[in-house]
């Protein structure tokens, strides 16, 4: 495992290119990271090297650049199965992201396993991609999805999520984001496995949120799969990854047919290769493969546990200046929060609020952030949304500040 640095947050924030530039001749303030997270040159360099010397097919070439495009690809699975703690690589599945990651388990696992009448808790805090794919499901097996209600400040309701777990013998799956994307709750994960272990149903976790900024040991919270994705954590588009627990990935028909997922075809019948590569069919993004391992050796040499001061600290810094300004409401007031603020100003929609801040060089998220129950659930249309990653610093912060006395003195509130 790489060892934590000691360079200064200066100087990492001179790791990433994208925030030198200027924005309509102001300095960038990029609070979109639970979006998408920006790339350290070390990512692109590791990504350029990958390219420039050594592109080949994986898995199924004798040359040397083949060989040594497997060695990379491989590295970065041993380098996630580090990340989270699993048991074995064998363990962790390539995915083109957290979506893919969700469908994968229910399509493979939900379709052979779901029965008429049974059902499937899915919290209120959900980002849509750990709820569409389950709501299809329901309607090909007969199951039923209920919502675990969530509190007014955007806390889970774990009252009523025990309830529904005793009311019913029928929970077959329990879905639960780790962090929320739209109000930065983090959820009891580890509470929430063992009440569902003990009434015999399965944990999937959106962990999308939590890689990036949270130290995450799959072991410890004691579920069944996690999913999430390169993108949101220093490294590219593309790719992601899906944890399972292996006698449970092992029952589980392929999700997609194709190369590298076979071991014997013929017009008999198909027998299929071990894990992991039974659920990885095809040419997998073997250049984001590398990226992806890249960026997770770049977060374990900065130390998960510096990087969630730091960004406990931005975003203490941030709510105390947003809610200093007149007007300004704060949506999702957890105990537990990760570096999400969720904000409106009464009278001026989010959108204007966004694309306000956009002239004065501010990026921020406006919307439901696909996370429609949630706005539901508050009685609001849609909230702008500051995420702080490690990167940020207090003058990202005074940029939004200033910004937002811009869009008040423009509205004129």
């Amino acid at each position: 495992m790489t060892q934590p640095t000691t360079r200064s947050w200066a100087e990492i924030r001179g790791d990433f290119p994208v925030l030198a530039q200027e924005i309509h001749g102001r300095p960038l303030a990029y609070l979109d990271s639970a979006a998408s997270s920006q790339m350290p040159r070390q990512v692109l360099d590791a990504m350029v090297h990958y390219q420039t010397t050594t592109h080949a097919n994986v898995h199924r070439g004798v040359h040397t650049l083949s060989q040594r495009a497997t060695d990379l690809f491989e590295q970065a699975r041993e380098d996630i199965r580090r990340f989270i703690n699993a048991s074995a690589i064998e363990e962790c599945i390539f995915v083109s992201g957290a979506t893919e990651g969700v469908n994968l388990v229910a399509y493979a696992w939900g379709l052979d396993t779901l029965r008429e009448g049974d059902e499937i808790l899915i919290s209120e805090l959900e980002h849509h991609a750990n709820m569409v794919p389950w709501q299809l499901i329901a309607k090909r097996t007969g199951a039923v999805v209920r919502p675990i209600p969530m509190t007014e400040r955007g806390e889970l309701d774990m009252a009523a999520y025990r309830a529904l777990l005793q009311d019913s013998s029928r929970v077959k799956l329990v879905g639960v984001v780790h962090v929320s994307n739209a109000l930065g709750t983090i959820n009891p994960v580890e509470e929430i496995t063992r009440l569902a272990h003990e009434r015999g149903a399965l944990v999937m976790i959106d962990g999308c949120q939590a890689a990036p900024h949270l130290p995450v040991d799959v072991q410890a919270i004691g579920c069944d799969f996690y999913t999430f994705s390169a993108h949101k954590m220093c490294g590219p588009t593309g790719i992601g990854v899906l944890w399972g627990r292996r006698e449970l990935l092992e029952g589980m028909s392929p999700f997609m047919g194709g190369g590298d997922m076979i071991d014997v075809v013929s017009f008999e019948g198909t027998t299929f290769n071990a894990l992991p590569h039974k659920l990885e069919a095809g040419t997998p993004p073997i250049m984001q493969g590398v990226g992806f391992g890249a960026a997770i050796r770049y977060l374990e040499a900065i130390g998960k546990p510096r990087i969630a001061a730091r960004e406990a600290e931005l975003l203490a810094y941030a709510t105390e200046a947003i809610s200093a300004i007149e007007g300004v409401r704060i949506w999702g007031t957890a105990a537990h929060k990760a570096a999400v603020l969720s904000f409106d100003i009464e009278g001026i929609h989010p959108t204007d609020i966004g694309t306000i801040l956009d002239t004065h060089g501010v990026a921020i998220r406006t919307g439901h952030h696909c996370a429609q129950p949630i706005m539901r659930r508050l009685g609001i249309p849609a909230t702008a949304r500051a995420s702080f990653a490690f990167y940020n610093d207090a003058s990202d912060i005074e940029a939004l500040v200033e910004g937002l006395r811009l869009v008040k003195d423009i509205f004129g509130v």
